[in-house]
């Protein structure tokens, strides 16, 4: 079996992850105009989930917490949040239900976040990767 120790990066004490070459690699291919939105969501997860661990799966970032993953992707027109489990989005869909593209995908563009408050990406990555009942 590999080692991936040296693919996983914790955010410890609260402290932005180091991220691991892949998933660094992907970071530094966003296009400009999409990466402060990325960076945004990057930085609010981890707040949310200090001890979230990042590695690149289906070849996008994956923050991974109690069991629980949230996968966040750059897509042409901005950023997408996939992978939280039924109910686990904290209200985030109904509240923006023009953002949800799929069952378990929000699309966003970076016009569409900038109008919506830090607490509210904070309270959907808390509960997308809150640990409890893991049965699909």
């Amino acid at each position: 079996m590999p080692d991936t120790a040296g693919r996983r990066a914790r955010a410890q004490d609260g402290r932005q992850a180091q991220a691991d070459q892949a998933v660094q690699e992907y970071i530094e291919a966003i296009d400009p105009g999409h990466r402060p939105l990325f960076d945004r969501l990057h930085r609010l997860i981890l707040e949310a989930q200090p001890g979230a661990t990042v590695v690149l799966s289906y070849q996008i970032p994956t923050y991974q917490a109690g069991g629980r993953r949230l996968h966040v992707g750059v897509w042409k027109h901005g950023v997408s949040l996939y992978g939280w489990q039924q109910g686990g989005d904290a209200g985030f869909t109904s509240r923006h239900p023009e953002l949800k593209h799929s069952k378990g995908t929000i699309r966003l563009r970076p016009e569409d976040a900038a109008g919506i408050a830090d607490d509210e990406f904070r309270d959907l990555a808390r509960a997308a990767l809150s640990p409890g009942d893991l049965r699909t």
